[in-house]
C-alpha cells in the first residue's frame, strides 16, 4: 500500500533525484550515487531513485512495518529493534 508520503517522495524522485535520495538515505554512499548518475544523464538518476531506493522502502515498510526498520546501506533494510541474525553491522568508508 502506498501512502501520500510515498507519492510525495516520488514527486520529489521526478522532480530532482537526489534530493529524494538524501530523504531516503540520507549523507551516503547511495546519494553520491544518486547525484553522479543524475549529472550523467537524468534518467539514470531518477531510475536509481524511484525504482531502487523508493521501491526498496516500501518493501521494506510492507515487511516491518511503518517506522520498524532502518536504513544500513546499499538498499538493505533491517528491523528497527536490532540486527537481524547473519547480517554484518553498517559499514561506512571503504570496505
Amino acid at each position: 500500500m502506498v501512502k501520500s508520503s510515498d507519492v510525495l517522495l516520488i514527486v520529489v524522485a521526478i522532480l530532482f533525484p537526489p534530493a529524494a535520495a538524501a530523504f531516503i538515505t540520507g549523507c551516503s554512499c547511495d546519494l553520491l550515487i544518486n547525484i553522479l548518475l543524475t549529472v550523467l544523464g537524468y534518467l539514470p538518476g531518477h531510475i536509481h531513485a524511484c525504482e531502487f531506493l523508493i521501491y526498496k522502502k516500501i518493501k521494506a515498510e510492507e515487511e516491518f512495518g511503518y517506522g520498524g526498520f532502518r536504513y544500513v546501506g546499499s538498499g538493505r533494510y533491517v528491523a528497527a529493534s536490532g540486527q537481524a541474525q547473519n547480517q554484518a553491522p553498517p559499514s561506512y568508508g571503504a570496505v
